[in-house]
Order: structure tokens, then C-alpha cells, then sequence
């Protein structure tokens, strides 16, 4: 499967539920049971019953840092996340899921973007790194 940008997530931004700016967002991994559905699926509860466990690895994810980079050249923006990693983890992986964290209820959380590891991604009481390679690109 390939990775997506949630339909909703266009939505929320142009409506101003979303701001990238200044909203927390998180990531959290998934097992390859995870079969994303960028039009359908609108928050994380439709994400929390494939969501991994394991040692090293909390329930929701982990909090993760956007960066906006506007490029008047080629007239585009870019939305950057951070790496972010599980230290000392056993956990077995098959995407990762960035979302709007509110904090509450799994029925609040935005979805933003999935991506797709492309085969489960596997540590053992080691580090477990998740790079964001690719931005999500807006375009004029």
C-alpha cells in the first residue's frame, strides 16, 4: 500500500481545525493489519485497533515536531516532521500514522498522513527510528 494524505486533513486545514503552526501533533505505528482509507478515515479511532504494543512503545505514540518551509522559487510549501524514535524497543511496525492531538478521546484526533514502512520494520531492545524522507508538498 502507499503512503496518503488524508482527505480530511485538506479539509481541516482550509476550515482552520488544523494549524500546523501552532496544534501538537503525534505519530504512532501501526501493524500491517492498518489498511488506510485517505477518504473514509477522519480521525485516529479509526486507526487505534491496529495500532502495535510492545516494550519501549506507548499507547498513542509519541509527540512529533512539524517544520513549514515556503518556497517562493518554486512557488510550493513543505511540511517537514521530525525523526522520531523509540528507545530500547521490541516492536514490530508496518506504517506510521501522524495526527492532530487533542488530548482526549481517539474520536477528536484529526488524522494528517500515513506512511507505509513498504514490509513490517522490526527492533529488539534497540532503538526504532521513523524517518520522514518525503514532505507533504503543497504546490501552486
Amino acid at each position: 500500500m502507499a503512503s496518503v494524505i488524508y482527505n480530511s486533513f485538506l479539509e481541516d486545514l482550509a476550515k482552520g481545525a488544523i494549524d500546523i503552526d501552532t496544534d501538537t501533533f503525534y505519530v504512532m505505528l501501526v501493524t500491517s493489519s492498518y489498511t488506510a482509507n485517505k477518504d473514509t478515515h477522519l480521525k485516529r479511532s479509526s486507526v487505534t485497533a491496529n495500532e502495535i504494543t510492545g516494550t519501549g512503545y506507548t499507547a498513542k505514540g509519541q509527540s512529533i515536531a512539524p517544520t513549514i518551509t515556503k518556497d517562493t522559487a518554486n512557488d510550493r510549501l513543505d511540511i517537514s516532521w521530525a525523526t522520531t524514535t523509540w528507545a530500547n524497543a521490541t516492536i514490530t511496525a508496518r506504517g506510521a500514522v501522524i495526527y492532530k492531538y487533542r488530548g482526549g478521546a481517539d474520536t477528536a484526533d484529526e488524522l494528517v498522513a500515513y506512511v507505509d514502512f513498504g514490509s513490517d520494520v522490526s527492533s529488539t531492545s534497540a532503538a526504532f527510528a521513523v524517518t520522514f524522507s518525503s514532505p507533504l508538498r503543497f504546490q501552486n
